[in-house]
Protein backbone atom coordinates (compact mmCIF):
# COMPACT_ATOMS: atom_id res chain seq x y z
CA UNK A 1 0.00 0.00 0.00
CA UNK A 2 1.76 3.26 -0.97
CA UNK A 3 2.55 5.67 2.05
CA UNK A 4 -0.27 8.32 1.26
CA UNK A 5 -2.95 5.65 1.08
CA UNK A 6 -1.86 3.98 4.48
CA UNK A 7 -1.94 7.58 6.07
CA UNK A 8 -5.15 8.35 5.36
CA UNK A 9 -6.81 4.33 6.28
CA UNK A 10 -4.48 5.17 9.65
CA UNK A 11 -6.64 8.64 9.46
CA UNK A 12 -9.96 7.22 9.11
CA UNK A 13 -9.76 4.43 12.04
CA UNK A 14 -8.70 6.58 14.48
CA UNK A 15 -11.33 6.74 17.35
CA UNK A 16 -13.14 10.40 17.88
CA UNK A 17 -11.96 12.39 21.01
CA UNK A 18 -13.28 11.79 24.21
CA UNK A 19 -13.69 15.62 24.51
CA UNK A 20 -15.75 15.20 21.33
CA UNK A 21 -19.62 15.37 21.67
CA UNK A 22 -21.42 11.89 20.94
CA UNK A 23 -23.99 11.25 18.72
CA UNK A 24 -26.85 10.76 21.54
CA UNK A 25 -25.24 13.75 23.23
CA UNK A 26 -25.77 15.92 20.01
CA UNK A 27 -29.44 13.87 19.14
CA UNK A 28 -30.61 14.31 23.07
CA UNK A 29 -29.26 18.22 22.62
CA UNK A 30 -31.36 18.59 19.34
CA UNK A 31 -34.30 16.80 20.63
CA UNK A 32 -34.94 18.23 24.03
CA UNK A 33 -34.10 21.72 22.54
CA UNK A 34 -37.08 20.78 19.93
CA UNK A 35 -39.50 19.51 22.78
CA UNK A 36 -38.88 23.18 24.77
CA UNK A 37 -39.28 25.07 21.55
CA UNK A 38 -42.55 23.51 20.76
CA UNK A 39 -44.00 23.63 24.23
CA UNK A 40 -42.50 27.39 24.55
CA UNK A 41 -43.77 28.62 20.76
CA UNK A 42 -47.05 27.56 22.21
CA UNK A 43 -46.88 29.57 24.78
CA UNK A 44 -45.48 32.61 23.36
CA UNK A 45 -47.77 32.94 20.14
CA UNK A 46 -50.34 34.40 22.54
CA UNK A 47 -48.31 37.04 24.57
CA UNK A 48 -48.68 39.77 21.60
CA UNK A 49 -52.44 39.29 20.57
CA UNK A 50 -54.00 37.56 24.16
CA UNK A 51 -55.02 41.62 25.71
CA UNK A 52 -56.50 42.44 22.24
CA UNK A 53 -58.29 39.25 22.03
CA UNK A 54 -59.30 39.04 26.07
CA UNK A 55 -61.47 42.56 25.61
CA UNK A 56 -63.79 40.42 22.90
CA UNK A 57 -65.16 37.81 24.97
CA UNK A 58 -67.57 38.37 28.04
CA UNK A 59 -65.77 39.35 30.92
CA UNK A 60 -62.54 40.41 29.43
CA UNK A 61 -62.96 43.89 29.29
CA UNK A 62 -62.19 44.36 32.86
CA UNK A 63 -57.99 44.10 32.42
CA UNK A 64 -57.07 42.83 36.07
CA UNK A 65 -59.32 39.69 35.35
CA UNK A 66 -57.76 39.57 31.77
CA UNK A 67 -54.04 40.08 32.85
CA UNK A 68 -54.79 37.03 35.76
CA UNK A 69 -56.39 34.73 33.04
CA UNK A 70 -53.00 35.48 31.14
CA UNK A 71 -50.58 34.92 33.90
CA UNK A 72 -52.43 32.60 35.90
CA UNK A 73 -50.55 29.77 33.59
CA UNK A 74 -47.20 31.06 35.55
CA UNK A 75 -48.82 30.73 38.91
CA UNK A 76 -49.52 26.67 38.25
CA UNK A 77 -45.92 25.89 37.25
CA UNK A 78 -44.59 27.63 40.08
CA UNK A 79 -46.71 25.27 42.22
CA UNK A 80 -46.01 22.28 40.15
CA UNK A 81 -42.48 22.09 39.17
CA UNK A 82 -41.27 20.86 42.33
CA UNK A 83 -43.81 17.45 42.43
CA UNK A 84 -43.13 16.82 38.87
CA UNK A 85 -39.20 17.61 39.45
CA UNK A 86 -39.30 15.08 42.23
CA UNK A 87 -41.72 12.56 40.60
CA UNK A 88 -39.42 12.71 37.43
CA UNK A 89 -36.49 11.70 40.05
CA UNK A 90 -38.42 8.28 41.36
CA UNK A 91 -40.76 7.12 38.53
CA UNK A 92 -38.22 7.92 35.58
CA UNK A 93 -38.20 11.36 33.04
CA UNK A 94 -40.00 10.04 29.70
CA UNK A 95 -43.14 9.11 31.86
CA UNK A 96 -43.43 12.58 33.57
CA UNK A 97 -42.82 14.62 30.25
CA UNK A 98 -45.10 12.69 28.39
CA UNK A 99 -47.84 13.16 30.61
CA UNK A 100 -47.21 17.36 31.49
CA UNK A 101 -47.14 17.73 28.17
CA UNK A 102 -50.54 16.10 27.93
CA UNK A 103 -52.29 18.41 30.30
CA UNK A 104 -50.51 21.38 28.31
CA UNK A 105 -52.53 19.65 25.73
CA UNK A 106 -56.00 19.59 27.51
CA UNK A 107 -55.25 23.20 28.85
CA UNK A 108 -54.94 24.08 25.40
CA UNK A 109 -58.22 22.64 24.56
CA UNK A 110 -60.29 23.70 26.77
CA UNK A 111 -58.63 27.59 26.00
CA UNK A 112 -59.43 26.83 22.12
CA UNK A 113 -63.54 25.86 23.53
CA UNK A 114 -63.77 28.87 25.81
CA UNK A 115 -66.75 30.93 25.57
CA UNK A 116 -65.37 33.50 28.29
CA UNK A 117 -63.09 35.06 30.21
CA UNK A 118 -63.26 32.44 32.71
CA UNK A 119 -62.90 29.21 30.97
CA UNK A 120 -60.11 30.74 29.48
CA UNK A 121 -58.69 31.07 32.65
CA UNK A 122 -59.27 27.97 33.84
CA UNK A 123 -57.76 26.64 30.37
CA UNK A 124 -54.75 28.74 31.18
CA UNK A 125 -54.57 27.12 35.13
CA UNK A 126 -54.27 23.68 33.10
CA UNK A 127 -51.85 24.29 30.82
CA UNK A 128 -49.35 25.48 33.63
CA UNK A 129 -49.75 22.68 35.44
CA UNK A 130 -48.06 20.48 32.80
CA UNK A 131 -44.59 21.79 34.56
CA UNK A 132 -42.52 19.23 32.41
CA UNK A 133 -39.27 22.08 32.99
CA UNK A 134 -37.60 20.48 35.57
CA UNK A 135 -37.64 17.29 34.04
CA UNK A 136 -36.49 18.15 31.02
CA UNK A 137 -33.93 19.94 32.01
CA UNK A 138 -32.87 17.03 33.99
CA UNK A 139 -32.91 14.55 31.27
CA UNK A 140 -30.78 16.57 29.76
CA UNK A 141 -28.22 16.14 32.70
CA UNK A 142 -28.98 12.99 32.81
CA UNK A 143 -28.02 12.04 28.58
CA UNK A 144 -24.65 14.35 28.36
CA UNK A 145 -21.31 14.50 30.13
CA UNK A 146 -20.57 17.65 32.46
CA UNK A 147 -17.90 18.73 29.88
CA UNK A 148 -20.53 19.26 27.48
CA UNK A 149 -23.73 20.36 29.64
CA UNK A 150 -23.67 23.92 29.69
CA UNK A 151 -23.54 23.82 25.80
CA UNK A 152 -26.84 21.68 25.87
CA UNK A 153 -28.49 24.04 28.80
CA UNK A 154 -27.57 26.63 26.32
CA UNK A 155 -28.95 25.03 22.94
CA UNK A 156 -32.58 24.51 25.12
CA UNK A 157 -32.19 28.13 26.14
CA UNK A 158 -31.41 29.41 22.50
CA UNK A 159 -34.23 27.64 21.24
CA UNK A 160 -36.40 29.01 23.53
CA UNK A 161 -35.07 32.72 22.57
CA UNK A 162 -35.80 31.80 18.56
CA UNK A 163 -39.16 30.77 19.35
CA UNK A 164 -39.92 34.33 21.46
CA UNK A 165 -38.62 36.01 18.42
CA UNK A 166 -40.46 34.05 16.18
CA UNK A 167 -43.48 34.44 18.09
CA UNK A 168 -43.26 38.48 17.42
CA UNK A 169 -43.62 38.53 14.24
CA UNK A 170 -45.79 34.97 14.16
CA UNK A 171 -48.66 36.10 16.32
CA UNK A 172 -50.77 39.00 14.36
CA UNK A 173 -50.72 36.74 10.97
CA UNK A 174 -52.15 33.69 12.82
CA UNK A 175 -54.92 35.86 14.62
CA UNK A 176 -55.54 37.65 11.59
CA UNK A 177 -55.74 34.48 9.81
CA UNK A 178 -57.07 31.44 12.06
CA UNK A 179 -58.43 33.57 15.45
CA UNK A 180 -57.61 33.15 18.99
CA UNK A 181 -59.20 29.79 19.09
CA UNK A 182 -56.61 28.59 15.79
CA UNK A 183 -53.94 29.42 18.08
CA UNK A 184 -54.89 26.97 21.04
CA UNK A 185 -55.34 24.29 18.88
CA UNK A 186 -52.43 24.84 16.91
CA UNK A 187 -50.55 25.05 20.64
CA UNK A 188 -52.47 22.05 21.23
CA UNK A 189 -51.00 20.11 17.91
CA UNK A 190 -47.34 21.01 18.92
CA UNK A 191 -47.82 19.82 22.09
CA UNK A 192 -48.97 16.44 20.77
CA UNK A 193 -45.75 17.16 18.00
CA UNK A 194 -43.47 17.00 21.35
CA UNK A 195 -44.90 14.14 22.71
CA UNK A 196 -43.62 12.11 19.83
CA UNK A 197 -40.39 13.66 19.93
CA UNK A 198 -40.14 12.50 23.37
CA UNK A 199 -41.29 9.31 22.70
CA UNK A 200 -39.24 8.40 19.28
CA UNK A 201 -36.38 10.76 18.67
CA UNK A 202 -34.96 11.46 22.34
CA UNK A 203 -32.55 8.50 23.55
CA UNK A 204 -33.49 6.47 26.47
CA UNK A 205 -32.56 7.97 30.00
CA UNK A 206 -30.62 6.02 32.69
CA UNK A 207 -33.55 4.02 35.40
CA UNK A 208 -33.75 5.98 38.45
CA UNK A 209 -30.62 5.87 40.47
CA UNK A 210 -30.89 3.47 43.04
CA UNK A 211 -30.55 4.19 46.93
CA UNK A 212 -32.06 5.82 49.73
CA UNK A 213 -34.36 8.87 49.15
CA UNK A 214 -32.43 12.32 49.49
CA UNK A 215 -34.42 14.39 51.91
CA UNK A 216 -36.41 17.59 51.02
CA UNK A 217 -34.35 19.77 52.98
CA UNK A 218 -30.99 19.05 51.96
CA UNK A 219 -31.70 20.15 48.80
CA UNK A 220 -33.88 23.51 50.46
CA UNK A 221 -30.83 24.08 52.43
CA UNK A 222 -27.81 23.92 50.47
CA UNK A 223 -25.89 27.00 50.56
CA UNK A 224 -24.39 26.30 46.64
CA UNK A 225 -28.51 25.41 45.55
CA UNK A 226 -29.37 28.72 47.06
CA UNK A 227 -27.10 30.77 45.60
CA UNK A 228 -27.85 29.28 42.67
CA UNK A 229 -31.31 29.77 43.08
CA UNK A 230 -30.82 33.38 43.76
CA UNK A 231 -29.45 33.87 40.72
CA UNK A 232 -32.43 32.75 38.55
CA UNK A 233 -34.74 34.53 40.58
CA UNK A 234 -32.51 38.02 39.99
CA UNK A 235 -32.42 36.82 36.50
CA UNK A 236 -36.03 36.71 35.77
CA UNK A 237 -36.92 39.54 38.30
CA UNK A 238 -34.51 41.76 36.10
CA UNK A 239 -35.87 40.92 32.59
CA UNK A 240 -39.69 41.77 33.66
CA UNK A 241 -38.82 44.87 35.48
CA UNK A 242 -36.30 45.91 32.05
CA UNK A 243 -39.23 44.80 29.81
CA UNK A 244 -41.62 47.54 31.57
CA UNK A 245 -39.53 50.19 30.68
CA UNK A 246 -37.65 48.99 27.62
CA UNK A 247 -40.70 49.01 24.87
CA UNK A 248 -41.68 52.78 26.09
CA UNK A 249 -38.05 53.67 25.76
CA UNK A 250 -38.05 52.32 22.26
CA UNK A 251 -41.30 54.59 21.26
CA UNK A 252 -39.76 57.53 22.99
CA UNK A 253 -36.06 57.60 21.61
CA UNK A 254 -36.34 56.23 18.45
CA UNK A 255 -40.15 56.59 17.65
CA UNK A 256 -40.76 53.21 17.18
CA UNK A 257 -44.30 51.70 16.75
CA UNK A 258 -45.28 48.75 19.20
CA UNK A 259 -45.68 46.62 16.14
CA UNK A 260 -42.15 47.19 14.56
CA UNK A 261 -40.62 46.16 17.80
CA UNK A 262 -39.92 43.17 16.63
CA UNK A 263 -37.33 44.49 13.99
CA UNK A 264 -35.06 45.35 17.20
CA UNK A 265 -35.83 41.85 19.08
CA UNK A 266 -34.72 39.73 16.48
CA UNK A 267 -31.91 40.55 15.23
CA UNK A 268 -30.61 41.94 18.76
CA UNK A 269 -31.52 38.02 19.99
CA UNK A 270 -29.90 36.17 16.96
CA UNK A 271 -26.98 38.49 17.64
CA UNK A 272 -26.72 37.65 21.24
CA UNK A 273 -26.31 34.24 20.69
CA UNK A 274 -23.22 34.13 18.23
CA UNK A 275 -21.67 36.35 20.65
CA UNK A 276 -22.47 34.18 23.38
CA UNK A 277 -21.05 30.81 21.81
CA UNK A 278 -17.17 31.87 22.93
CA UNK A 279 -17.87 32.11 26.78
CA UNK A 280 -19.94 29.12 26.80
CA UNK A 281 -16.97 27.25 24.63
CA UNK A 282 -14.00 28.84 27.18
CA UNK A 283 -16.22 28.14 29.88
CA UNK A 284 -16.03 24.28 29.46
CA UNK A 285 -12.66 23.73 27.45
CA UNK A 286 -10.86 25.71 29.99
CA UNK A 287 -12.55 24.70 32.96
CA UNK A 288 -13.73 28.19 33.71
CA UNK A 289 -17.17 27.74 34.95
CA UNK A 290 -17.01 30.38 37.81
CA UNK A 291 -15.07 32.78 36.13
CA UNK A 292 -17.82 33.00 33.25
CA UNK A 293 -20.76 32.68 35.07
CA UNK A 294 -19.51 36.07 37.37
CA UNK A 295 -18.20 37.56 34.52
CA UNK A 296 -21.62 37.43 33.19
CA UNK A 297 -22.69 38.87 36.29
CA UNK A 298 -20.82 41.83 35.84
CA UNK A 299 -21.94 42.44 32.14
CA UNK A 300 -25.40 42.33 33.50
CA UNK A 301 -24.72 45.05 36.21
CA UNK A 302 -22.55 47.26 33.88
CA UNK A 303 -25.57 47.03 31.13
CA UNK A 304 -28.73 47.93 33.76
CA UNK A 305 -26.26 51.24 34.91
CA UNK A 306 -25.28 52.09 31.46
CA UNK A 307 -29.15 52.26 30.73
CA UNK A 308 -30.19 53.82 33.70
CA UNK A 309 -27.82 56.76 33.02
CA UNK A 310 -27.50 56.61 29.01
CA UNK A 311 -30.91 55.31 28.05
CA UNK A 312 -32.47 58.75 26.42
CA UNK A 313 -30.86 57.93 22.98
CA UNK A 314 -32.55 55.17 20.79
CA UNK A 315 -28.90 53.80 19.22
CA UNK A 316 -27.36 53.29 23.24
CA UNK A 317 -31.01 51.40 24.23
CA UNK A 318 -30.27 48.72 21.34
CA UNK A 319 -26.20 48.33 22.52
CA UNK A 320 -27.86 47.80 26.17
CA UNK A 321 -30.49 45.37 24.98
CA UNK A 322 -27.38 43.73 22.58
CA UNK A 323 -25.76 43.88 26.17
CA UNK A 324 -28.17 42.45 28.31
CA UNK A 325 -29.02 39.26 25.96
CA UNK A 326 -25.64 38.22 26.01
CA UNK A 327 -25.13 38.51 29.69
CA UNK A 328 -28.78 37.09 30.45
CA UNK A 329 -28.48 34.12 27.31
CA UNK A 330 -24.55 32.91 28.92
CA UNK A 331 -26.38 33.16 32.65
CA UNK A 332 -29.89 31.30 31.30
CA UNK A 333 -27.64 28.40 30.16
CA UNK A 334 -24.79 28.07 33.01
CA UNK A 335 -27.61 28.00 36.06
CA UNK A 336 -29.53 24.79 35.28
CA UNK A 337 -25.92 22.71 34.14
CA UNK A 338 -24.26 24.32 37.55
CA UNK A 339 -27.49 23.17 39.42
CA UNK A 340 -27.37 19.74 37.83
CA UNK A 341 -23.66 19.71 39.08
CA UNK A 342 -24.05 20.92 42.54
CA UNK A 343 -27.41 19.29 43.53
CA UNK A 344 -27.25 15.60 44.98
CA UNK A 345 -27.12 12.99 42.59
CA UNK A 346 -30.88 11.24 43.33
CA UNK A 347 -32.18 14.61 43.47
CA UNK A 348 -31.46 16.40 40.66
CA UNK A 349 -35.32 16.88 39.46
CA UNK A 350 -35.81 18.09 43.12
CA UNK A 351 -33.42 20.24 42.66
CA UNK A 352 -34.21 21.36 39.13
CA UNK A 353 -37.63 21.88 40.17
CA UNK A 354 -36.79 24.23 43.10
CA UNK A 355 -34.74 26.44 40.80
CA UNK A 356 -37.82 26.49 38.20
CA UNK A 357 -40.37 27.34 40.72
CA UNK A 358 -37.96 30.29 41.84
CA UNK A 359 -37.85 31.41 38.31
CA UNK A 360 -41.56 31.66 38.18
CA UNK A 361 -41.46 33.72 41.79
CA UNK A 362 -38.66 35.81 39.62
CA UNK A 363 -41.11 36.54 36.45
CA UNK A 364 -44.27 37.04 38.74
CA UNK A 365 -42.23 39.64 41.11
CA UNK A 366 -40.63 41.07 38.51
CA UNK A 367 -43.78 42.23 36.28
CA UNK A 368 -45.10 43.58 39.79
CA UNK A 369 -42.06 45.55 40.79
CA UNK A 370 -41.69 46.83 37.80
CA UNK A 371 -45.14 48.01 36.88
CA UNK A 372 -45.49 49.69 40.38
CA UNK A 373 -42.10 51.42 40.02
CA UNK A 374 -43.02 52.63 36.57
CA UNK A 375 -46.61 53.73 37.84
CA UNK A 376 -44.65 55.46 41.26
CA UNK A 377 -41.71 56.75 40.11
CA UNK A 378 -39.43 57.54 37.38
CA UNK A 379 -38.91 55.13 34.54
CA UNK A 380 -35.11 54.87 36.00
CA UNK A 381 -35.92 53.32 39.17
CA UNK A 382 -36.71 50.07 37.42
CA UNK A 383 -32.68 50.12 36.87
CA UNK A 384 -32.18 51.21 39.67
CA UNK A 385 -33.93 48.46 41.40
CA UNK A 386 -32.03 46.37 38.98
CA UNK A 387 -28.27 47.02 39.91
CA UNK A 388 -29.27 46.75 43.72
CA UNK A 389 -30.82 43.17 43.39
CA UNK A 390 -27.75 42.25 40.76
CA UNK A 391 -25.45 43.46 43.44
CA UNK A 392 -26.76 41.48 45.84
CA UNK A 393 -26.77 38.31 43.61
CA UNK A 394 -22.82 39.59 42.65
CA UNK A 395 -21.85 39.09 46.08
CA UNK A 396 -23.26 35.94 46.61
CA UNK A 397 -21.96 34.29 43.38
CA UNK A 398 -18.17 35.70 44.01
CA UNK A 399 -18.43 33.42 47.35
CA UNK A 400 -19.49 30.74 45.49
CA UNK A 401 -17.41 27.54 45.76
CA UNK A 402 -15.62 25.55 43.11
CA UNK A 403 -17.92 23.40 40.76
CA UNK A 404 -17.22 19.69 41.17
CA UNK A 405 -16.11 18.17 38.82
CA UNK A 406 -18.06 14.02 39.03
CA UNK A 407 -17.32 12.46 35.65
CA UNK A 408 -17.08 8.98 35.82
CA UNK A 409 -13.93 7.77 33.14
CA UNK A 410 -15.36 4.40 32.07
CA UNK A 411 -18.74 6.79 30.85
CA UNK A 412 -16.37 9.50 29.57
CA UNK A 413 -14.55 6.83 27.19
CA UNK A 414 -17.25 5.64 25.76
CA UNK A 415 -18.83 8.29 25.31
CA UNK A 416 -22.28 8.08 26.97
CA UNK A 417 -22.88 9.28 30.79
CA UNK A 418 -21.39 10.32 33.83
CA UNK A 419 -24.31 9.01 35.59
CA UNK A 420 -23.79 11.02 39.24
Amino acid sequence: MPLCDRSQADISVLPPSPDAMTRNEKRAGASLAAIFALRMLGLFLILPVFMLHAKTMPGGDNATIAGFALGAYGLTQAIFQIPFGMASDALGRKKVIIFGLLIFALGAAISALSVNIWWMMLGRVVQGAGAISAAVTAMAADLTREQHRTKIMAAIGSSIGLVFALSLVLAPLLYASIGMSGIFWLICVLALSAIAVVIYIVPEPPPPIEGPKVPFSEVLGNTQLLRLNLGIFTLHLVQMTMFVAVPSMLVSTGSLALSSHWKVYLPVVLVSFVLMVPAIIFAEKRNKLRTVFVGAIVLLLATLVFLGLEGQHFATVVAGLLSFFVAFNILEAMLPSLISRVAPARAKGAALGVYNTTQALGVSAGAALGGWLAQNYDIRMVFVAGVVMTTLWLAAASTMAAVPIRRTPAAAEHGILDNQ
